[in-house]
Protein backbone atom coordinates (compact mmCIF):
# COMPACT_ATOMS: atom_id res chain seq x y z
CA UNK A 1 0.00 0.00 0.00
CA UNK A 2 1.05 3.57 -0.64
CA UNK A 3 -0.69 6.93 -0.82
CA UNK A 4 -1.62 9.00 -3.86
CA UNK A 5 0.40 12.02 -2.62
CA UNK A 6 3.48 9.77 -2.20
CA UNK A 7 3.06 8.53 -5.77
CA UNK A 8 2.76 12.13 -6.97
CA UNK A 9 5.93 13.04 -5.12
CA UNK A 10 8.03 10.36 -6.87
CA UNK A 11 6.38 10.36 -10.31
CA UNK A 12 8.65 12.45 -12.47
CA UNK A 13 8.50 10.83 -15.89
CA UNK A 14 6.21 8.53 -17.90
CA UNK A 15 9.36 6.46 -18.49
CA UNK A 16 9.47 5.19 -14.91
CA UNK A 17 8.54 1.67 -15.96
CA UNK A 18 9.74 -0.02 -12.77
CA UNK A 19 7.73 2.34 -10.57
CA UNK A 20 4.61 1.83 -12.67
CA UNK A 21 4.99 -1.97 -12.55
CA UNK A 22 5.48 -1.82 -8.78
CA UNK A 23 2.37 0.32 -8.33
CA UNK A 24 0.20 -2.15 -10.25
CA UNK A 25 0.61 -4.47 -7.27
CA UNK A 26 -0.14 -1.79 -4.67
CA UNK A 27 -3.26 -0.31 -3.23
CA UNK A 28 -2.96 3.46 -3.67
CA UNK A 29 -4.89 5.29 -0.95
CA UNK A 30 -6.41 8.64 -1.93
CA UNK A 31 -6.02 11.83 0.08
CA UNK A 32 -9.63 12.56 0.98
CA UNK A 33 -10.70 16.11 1.74
CA UNK A 34 -11.97 14.83 5.10
CA UNK A 35 -8.35 14.04 6.05
CA UNK A 36 -7.03 17.56 5.48
CA UNK A 37 -7.66 18.77 9.03
CA UNK A 38 -6.18 15.60 10.57
CA UNK A 39 -3.05 15.94 8.45
CA UNK A 40 -2.72 19.62 9.35
CA UNK A 41 -3.25 18.89 13.03
CA UNK A 42 -0.56 16.19 12.98
CA UNK A 43 1.86 18.60 11.31
CA UNK A 44 1.19 21.13 14.05
CA UNK A 45 1.69 18.62 16.87
CA UNK A 46 4.92 17.29 15.34
CA UNK A 47 6.16 20.76 14.32
CA UNK A 48 6.63 19.46 10.78
CA UNK A 49 5.65 20.69 7.33
CA UNK A 50 5.61 17.77 4.88
CA UNK A 51 1.97 17.04 4.00
CA UNK A 52 2.87 13.86 2.11
CA UNK A 53 4.79 12.40 5.06
CA UNK A 54 1.97 13.26 7.47
CA UNK A 55 -0.61 11.61 5.21
CA UNK A 56 1.55 8.48 4.96
CA UNK A 57 1.90 8.28 8.74
CA UNK A 58 -1.82 8.82 9.38
CA UNK A 59 -2.72 6.22 6.77
CA UNK A 60 -0.28 3.74 8.30
CA UNK A 61 -1.70 4.39 11.77
CA UNK A 62 -5.28 3.86 10.59
CA UNK A 63 -4.36 0.60 8.87
CA UNK A 64 -1.70 -0.69 11.29
CA UNK A 65 0.72 -0.76 8.37
CA UNK A 66 4.51 -0.73 8.31
CA UNK A 67 6.11 2.34 6.72
CA UNK A 68 9.22 1.76 4.60
CA UNK A 69 11.15 4.97 4.01
CA UNK A 70 14.57 6.44 3.41
CA UNK A 71 13.57 9.32 5.73
CA UNK A 72 13.21 7.55 9.06
CA UNK A 73 13.86 10.60 11.24
CA UNK A 74 11.10 12.82 9.80
CA UNK A 75 8.51 10.05 9.72
CA UNK A 76 9.44 8.91 13.23
CA UNK A 77 8.85 12.43 14.53
CA UNK A 78 5.40 12.42 12.92
CA UNK A 79 4.67 8.92 14.20
CA UNK A 80 5.47 9.97 17.76
CA UNK A 81 2.65 12.55 17.52
CA UNK A 82 0.02 9.99 16.43
CA UNK A 83 -2.24 8.06 18.79
CA UNK A 84 -1.21 4.42 18.60
CA UNK A 85 1.94 2.78 17.30
CA UNK A 86 3.28 3.31 13.80
CA UNK A 87 6.11 1.02 12.71
CA UNK A 88 8.78 2.68 10.58
CA UNK A 89 11.71 0.92 8.91
CA UNK A 90 14.50 2.09 6.62
CA UNK A 91 13.90 1.03 3.03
Amino acid sequence: MTTAPAVAQVSRSPRQAQLRRFLRGCEVVDFASTQAHSVGSLLGRAEASDVVDAHVVLTAAERSSLVLTSDVSDLSRLASAVDGPVRIRRA
